[in-house]
């Protein structure tokens, strides 16, 4: 249950909130579409990593959201488990570690660490990952935060399409 008073309205709860403050619509928006469609990172990475930001965050309903057709369950199901299920390619558990330490423990990203990310990303794939993790760690705390995630914004990405 919301925490502010949330208009009233068809729209998901998402863009009725930020009806509160219509200048924040169109940067949340681009966000949002920056993260989603012009990431560079492997659907499978970027889901990986959205959903351990899901976790760490508290939020149950983009912890259940399935998003992408294409990845197969077993890959969300065993998200927390990244260290141990034969689920992930090395890419994929270093993607998940660092989203895990940019969440919960970001002093333990040193030198060593991106040293073992560049063994296997770019400079501008770290940056991609870097930025879809503060944009969903932030935004997944606003909404749970707020008590707005009876809904979960991944699901409005076409909404928000049609509506700007």
């Amino acid at each position: 249950m919301p925490k502010i008073d949330i208009p009233e309205g068809a729209d998901p709860i998402h863009l009725r909130a930020l009806s509160l403050r219509p200048e924040y619509k169109q940067p949340w928006v681009d966000m949002v579409h920056a993260v989603h469609d012009d990431s560079i990172l492997s659907v499978r990475e970027r889901e990986v990593s959205r959903l351990r930001i899901a976790w760490a965050n508290g939020c149950l309903m983009c912890q259940a959201a399935r998003p992408e057709a294409e990845v197969p369950e077993a890959v969300y199901a065993d998200v927390l488990e990244w260290r141990t299920s034969r689920q992930y390619s090395d890419r994929e558990r270093l993607c998940i570690e660092f989203t895990e330490r940019f969440a919960l423990d970001h002093e333990s990203l040193d030198d060593a660490f991106f040293d073992k990310l560049r063994e296997h990303f770019s400079e501008e794939e770290i940056f991609d990952l870097t930025y879809s993790c503060a944009r969903n760690l932030g935004f997944g705390r606003l909404t749970h935060v707020l008590g707005l995630d009876d809904s979960c914004e991944i699901g409005v990405v076409s909404a928000l399409s049609a509506s700007v």
